[in-house]
């Protein structure tokens, strides 16, 4: 089955202008990091206690803030939980037993006693196990992408395992930078980096690679039919010829993630948005940034063989 019927579009006659829109996007998303105060980290890496509570009612997040001050947890973090009545607790006190817990449902208690609070989920974490799950998420993410390089740079060429890498990372710092700026902009929005999240990451890495490759497959097997034919136009044979696979597929992923972010629950929205941004920038880069990238270097290697044979070419003058 095909999605589209015959394409002839000028993909890397735009690459450029795609460079440009996606520097911006990622500079935009990476400044926002910092103005914003940091990322967002869960439970999982800050460690901590982390407690949800429902009202009967939607309370004020100023009241709840002060009482958390009152009972001796500063600086905590609150915001809703998916719906108004529900509120998310985060301080980074971490006591023996249930201590922490108990001191806030007593304060709860007694500040809002109309409004019927009860803690629906507590979880806690030690900040060095939270820091030591920080550290490896981080690695896992660097090691996946080069095992990516290595794996694309044996079954094609060390550039097209570089552009691939190149795409993967555009991918996940693009993502990245969208889930800190709609950060906390909407009840359905309050985002944070957990497992969860790093799973989603790399879940996107291997989808983005998977598509990046059956398009280089596709321009191998090209190569061997159209010996004459120019790179640039040879890639875009393949883009267009592998258009509609790569639709059909990011598209069915793209329809589940979506239906995941809206009805899957709170636990699951952060990694369904994750996915559902990724499905969209990693198939755009394995169009506009891999392919881009080893056509970019073929022509720039290309050139630098030129240089030598035309600085040795004869002038008119030596000929005559």
């Amino acid at each position: 089955m095909r999605f589209f019927g015959k394409t002839n579009i000028d993909f890397m006659g735009k690459r450029k202008t795609w460079y440009t829109i996606s520097l911006v996007g990622i500079i935009i998303g990476m400044l926002s990091i910092p103005i914003k105060g940091g990322l967002d980290y869960g439970l999982d890496f800050t460690g901590g206690t982390e407690i949800i509570v429902q009202f009967q009612t939607a309370p004020d997040i100023g009241d709840v803030r002060t009482m958390m001050d009152k009972a001796g947890f500063p600086k905590s973090e609150l915001k809703t939980f998916g719906d108004p009545n529900k509120i998310l607790i985060r301080t980074q006190a971490f006591g023996e037993g249930t201590v922490v817990g108990d001191k806030i449902r007593t304060a709860l208690t007694q500040t809002f006693p109309t409004l019927n609070p009860h803690v629906i989920e507590e979880q806690k974490i030690g900040a060095k196990v939270g820091a030591e799950l920080r550290k490896d998420a981080f690695l896992a993410i660097i090691f996946s992408l080069i095992a990516m390089l290595i794996y694309v740079g044996f079954r094609f060429k060390f550039i097209y395992g570089v552009g691939a890498v190149t795409a993967l990372f555009h991918d996940v710092l693009m993502t990245l930078g969208v889930i800190s700026i709609v950060d906390g902009l909407t009840p359905y929005t309050n985002f944070e980096i957990d497992q969860n999240m790093i799973a989603a990451f790399l879940t996107l890495v291997g989808l983005s690679v998977n598509d990046t490759v059956v398009i280089f497959d596709r321009m191998r097997e090209n190569q061997k039919i159209h010996r004459s034919m120019g790179l640039m136009e040879l890639m875009n044979k393949s883009l267009n010829e592998t258009l509609s696979r790569t639709i059909i597929t990011s598209g069915t992923i793209f329809i589940v993630t979506v239906v995941l972010f809206l009805f899957g629950g709170e636990v699951n929205r952060g990694f369904a948005f994750a996915m559902t941004f990724g499905i969209i920038t990693g198939t755009y880069s394995s169009i506009y940034i891999a392919s881009a990238v080893v056509l970019d270097y073929t022509n720039y290697k290309q050139r630098r063989k030129l240089k030598p044979a035309a600085a040795e070419k004869p002038s008119y003058e030596t000929l005559h």
